[in-house]
């Protein structure tokens, strides 16, 4: 198991990881916001994308706390909302 430090370094690294291959959170959430606006019929902003799926990585948790990678990636995800936010801030002036 890791300390919360190593989890954070692992959490940067996946972040950085996904980055390379999928391009930055802003555009892959914004492409994914897109997408489940128009499946569902209602409004989703990246910020939200981050949030359901931090939402999702809780609700497999909660099955199996020891699931390690579920725990990263909740920390990625919550990373990733905030760079949302911050790239929504920076863009709205």
């Amino acid at each position: 198991m890791m300390d919360r430090l190593e989890l954070l370094e692992a959490a940067m690294i996946a972040v950085q990881q996904r980055g390379d291959e999928y391009g930055s959170p802003w555009r892959s959430h914004e492409r994914i916001a897109v997408m489940w606006t128009a499946i569902m019929g209602v409004e989703f902003s990246p910020e939200q994308v981050a949030l359901c799926l931090a939402a999702m990585k809780i609700a497999r948790l909660s099955e199996n706390a020891d699931h390690q990678d579920s725990w990263v990636d909740l920390a990625g995800y919550a990373a990733t909302g905030s760079e949302c936010l911050h790239e929504r801030q920076k863009t709205n002036g």
